[in-house]
């Protein structure tokens, strides 16, 4: 098979420019952090009431800079209603579902997970101005879907 002049000249172009997006988008994407929600720990999504650490919804302190929030996406809404956590402390955000896909996310920040039945999911973050973050889920999930949000206050400690 025998190329152009211009035909390599194009080819060579495509895959270096190819090259250096695929680069300049996964050097971004480390520079700022940007992370996989992670785990695969799945649950039962019919027994999620009856599950640690679900079938007690809240925030605990788990040592002197860490806090845990546990909470439920559910039809229309969160369990728990009400979060307050301080500012500048490491908060481990553990989410699942009860009956569809649902999203976590906390506007102006990082924190955007899926709440998939089944599936436990797990972000960290650490809040560092004080004020009221606004949770929303962003997957259609079903009629009353523009109902489904929530707060997060976030106090100095």
């Amino acid at each position: 098979m025998h190329f152009h002049k211009y035909e390599k000249i194009w080819l060579a172009f495509g895959i270096l420019s190819l090259v250096v997006f695929l680069s300049i988008v996964g050097v971004t994407a480390f520079a700022h952090g940007h992370e996989p929600s992670g785990g695969l720990d799945t649950i039962d999504p019919e027994k999620v009431n009856e599950t640690a650490p679900f079938d007690n919804p809240g925030v605990r302190q788990i040592d002197e800079d860490t806090y845990e929030v546990v909470a439920v996406a559910k039809a229309f809404g969160y369990d728990p209603q009400e979060i307050r956590v301080p500012a500048g402390k490491e908060i481990i955000f553990t989410i699942t579902s009860t009956d569809v896909v649902h999203s976590f996310t906390i506007d102006d920040t990082k924190v955007n997970m899926m709440a998939v039945p089944g599936r436990i999911t797990q972000k960290s973050y650490t809040f560092k101005n004080p004020g009221t973050y606004l949770i929303l889920c962003n997957e259609y999930c079903g009629t009353g879907h523009h109902y489904m949000s929530t707060e997060i206050e976030v106090y100095e400690p």
